[in-house]
């Protein structure tokens, strides 16, 4: 439940931070009262097109129900590359996001037109709010009843540990920063991303699509065993494996070759 109560906590603090930029801003204009309830609107559509996309993937999937499997590892692999695309995003435009929220937003406050403040926030919400359905897809595709149940105890704990978070950083730094928050979960995010890859690369191996070509290579569930409590938490949220597999320790290391690869030539074309 690790993942699920992370992706949520995570996800959440980045909307209520691009919320909360949007209400600042209508709050301290006299212009912008008028907006407060299409910002509020906003919210609500953003929040029901990550709900139809969820809908829209669980209607597909049964529609298939030869190819699940193939369609789960797909859309495991997706998370993985979604999660690292909004890693690099967010080292890339972070510090410009209040100062472009804003301007369109007072762009769009000039002109009265209100229809623009709504399709801002919903774009925004929304994106939160597929990125957090595809991440969390595959769990809920093979949950039972009791999974359910836990996965979406889970979701709430880690809604609720993200509004304390936010209050923490709007606090200005005294408690917790911006830029710190945003370094470390960055870490965890591209781990994250890290554990997704190597589940979807064991999936082809277990549909016999790569061969596992040594497996294991070693035996390390005597220092920390990943079918532990404690194991298993570490393994779904940084791919640790106990008895890994050579195809997957490849993989591994592979992407974060690539991923350095990634962040080098960001950090160039940032630095033109």
């Amino acid at each position: 439940m690790g993942q699920v109560l992370f992706i949520v906590w995570r996800e959440s603090v980045e909307a209520m931070l691009v919320i909360g930029i949007l209400y600042a801003w209508l709050n301290k204009n006299p212009e912008g009262a008028a907006g407060k309830r299409w910002l509020w609107g906003g919210v609500g559509v953003g929040l029901a097109m990550a709900a139809a996309l969820a809908f829209g993937l669980f209607a597909v999937s049964s529609a298939f129900e030869n190819g699940q499997e193939i369609f789960q590892t797909v859309l495991v692999f997706t998370a993985s590359a979604l999660i690292v695309h909004m890693v690099l995003w967010m080292r890339e435009h972070g510090r410009t996001l209040k100062r472009d929220l804003e301007s369109g937003l007072a762009e769009h406050a000039a002109r009265a037109n209100w229809w623009g403040v709504l399709i801002l926030t919903a774009i925004a919400v929304a994106r939160e709010g597929s990125e957090t359905v595809v991440f969390l897809y595959g769990m809920l595709a093979s949950a039972d009843g009791s999974t359910l149940v836990s996965m979406a105890t889970a979701a709430l704990a880690g809604f609720v540990l993200a509004l304390g978070t936010f209050y923490l950083l709007q606090l200005g730094g005294r408690v917790l920063s911006w830029r710190l928050f945003f370094r470390l979960t960055e870490i965890l995010l591209l781990l994250l991303a890290a554990a997704l890859f190597i589940s979807g690369v064991e999936k082809l191996i277990s549909m016999d699509v790569l061969p596992a070509l040594v497996d294991p290579v070693w035996d390390s569930s005597g220092l920390l065993d990943d079918m532990s409590p404690t194991g298993g938490v570490v393994a779904s949220l940084t791919g640790y494996r106990a008895h890994p597999a050579l195809t997957s320790l490849i993989a591994y290391g592979g992407f974060w070759l690539a991923v350095g690869a990634m962040m080098a030539w960001r950090n160039r074309g940032t630095q033109r």
